[in-house]
């Protein structure tokens, strides 16, 4: 079974950091590219980062560009968002996804999602 599982949300204070995890399981991860995506409450879910395990590119969304950083372990099979200088409309729940088409943050092209992991930061 495939298998993604977002961790490490929590309740963090303005300027504050995180780092999200996404373990995988069930497929072969380096041909995937792994996403990270986020929905705030009333909001649609929007990309976040995204990185091409065969390649290690990358991708972040501008709201983020300079304060989050995505990352792999192929050992572990293990995607990581480190996050900092976290602001309040960081709030959201979380989700990492995988597909095959490589580093994009177009939601129908992903395959498998894993359950969402929450972020709250308080001002």
């Amino acid at each position: 079974d495939v298998q993604l599982q977002a961790s490490g949300g929590g309740l963090v204070q303005a300027g504050g950091s995180l780092r999200l995890s996404c373990a995988t399981s069930g497929f072969t991860f380096e041909n995937y590219a792994i996403g990270w995506f986020r929905q705030a409450p009333g909001k649609e879910r929007e990309g976040v980062s995204c990185i091409r395990n065969s390649d290690r590119s990358t991708y972040y969304a501008d709201s983020v560009k300079g304060r989050v950083t995505i990352s792999s372990d192929n050992a572990k099979k293990t995607i990581y968002l480190q996050m900092s200088s976290l602001k309040p409309e960081d709030t959201a729940v979380y989700y990492c996804a995988a597909g095959t088409i490589g580093c994009t943050v177009i939601e129908e092209l992903y395959d498998f999602w894993g359950q969402g992991t929450q972020v709250t930061v308080s001002s």
